[in-house]
């Protein structure tokens, strides 16, 4: 080559190199992801609504002393069973016994007087009938007498008041049960009227247990439920009796009591399962999805429809119910017979193509003939 075309060779090599730098690549096709679908059918809830509640009495009494003073002594223990008229404690009765002592003393005055004031009208009554005094003077007397008798009533009335202060010093039980609670022990000071001891009285005994605000609807009064111990397997019948009129200030659920059997009842303060008849929903057909397969927007529940004839995806829209175990319940968006995407939905677009995967063939099970190779070899294998 010439010397002069060299120069000019090299620059147009240079120009179509740094042409070719600076051209854009041919863009890349994006490749067709690989999904998992579900055929969209209707099936039944597996799944029954349960509660956790308690056993209760369905009568639970607060005992506590009528009068005010220190608590000397207490007989009754937790979970003691106690009988009718059994002394549960006991406060210091010194005052009260001086109290008593003092209405006695009253009303033996009050007798004194009362005594004294017959006698004297006795005998102005006498003298009247002879006409040595006058009618005011007799009517005076029998005033005196009145006033006399009801300052004597009033002073019984007052002996009487005192001495039931004083037997009141001794908590005695109203009626048969077990002792649950202990709330006071000796040495205390007591008020009139604070619990001592709680009773849980013998009879027909309840299981107590709340329900959510969306749910309490379906919980009526009479209803038929089933109880469970969690340390028996027996099922027991029971009968919604009370239903909370308001929500408790706390949890915001309502609370609801089951009369039990107190023949078959379990223990008291035994945990157990309750399943209201009226939220057995296992008789009901519904469409049922994995978690794995919707997407959450905005509050919005959506899942990815594939179309068959083109491949291709498309969001739709759902609107879900509840949750069956690991599946969720849709209720619209959805009909028997829609291939859904149940795997892989974070990854795709609208109108994106797509290929159904397909588990790789060292995945499949082995067959029955294969299995029982296997096992032949393991057999007679020696042993080591």
């Amino acid at each position: 080559m010439p010397s002069k075309l060299i120069p000019t060779a090299l620059t147009l090599v240079v120009a179509t190199l740094l042409l070719s730098a600076c051209s854009k690549p041919a863009p890349s096709e994006e490749p067709i992801r690989a999904v998992r679908v579900v055929t969209v059918g209707a099936g039944n809830i597996q799944s029954v609504a349960e509660f956790a509640g308690e056993v209760k009495a369905r009568v639970e009494s607060r005992l506590g002393f009528r009068v005010a003073g220190k608590l000397v002594r207490r007989q009754a223990e937790l979970g003691q069973r106690v009988s009718a008229g059994q002394v549960l404690a006991q406060i210091d009765p010194q005052d009260y016994k001086l109290a008593a002592d003092a209405s006695k003393a009253q009303v033996a005055a009050a007798q004194t007087n009362r005594d004294l004031a017959a006698a004297d009208f006795k005998r102005y009554k006498d003298l009247r009938d002879q006409n040595f005094i006058s009618s005011a003077e007799l009517e005076r007397r029998d005033t005196t007498l009145k006033a006399a008798q009801a300052q004597l009533e009033q002073a019984q009335a007052q002996m009487a008041n005192q001495g039931n202060q004083q037997s009141y010093t001794t908590l005695v039980a109203d009626v048969a049960g077990v002792v649950t609670s202990v709330d006071a022990e000796p040495g205390q000071v007591v008020a009139a009227g604070t619990p001592v001891v709680r009773i849980a009285q013998d009879g027909a005994r309840d299981a107590v247990f709340s329900v959510p605000e969306d749910k309490i609807a379906m919980i009526k009064v009479g209803l038929e439920v089933d109880v469970k111990g969690w340390a028996a397997s027996t099922v027991l019948k029971g009968t919604v009796r009370e239903v909370a009129a308001s929500t408790d200030p706390v949890t915001r659920t309502f609370g609801v009591k089951v009369s039990l059997d107190a023949a078959t009842a379990p223990p008291l303060g035994s945990t157990v399962t309750v399943m209201p008849k009226s939220m057995d929903l296992s008789s009901v057909a519904v469409i049922k999805l994995p978690t794995s397969a919707f997407i959450q927007d905005g509050g919005k529940s959506s899942v990815w429809v594939l179309d068959k004839q083109t491949m291709t995806v498309r969001l739709q829209p759902v609107q879900i119910a509840t949750a069956d175990g690991n599946d969720v319940v849709v209720v619209a968006g959805l009909a028997p017979g829609m291939v859904v995407v149940s795997a892989g939905v974070h990854v795709l677009s609208p109108n994106q193509k797509v290929t159904v995967y397909k588990e790789p063939a060292s995945a499949v099970a082995p067959s029955p003939a294969a299995s029982e190779k296997v096992a032949d070899a393991a057999n007679t294998a020696p042993a080591k």
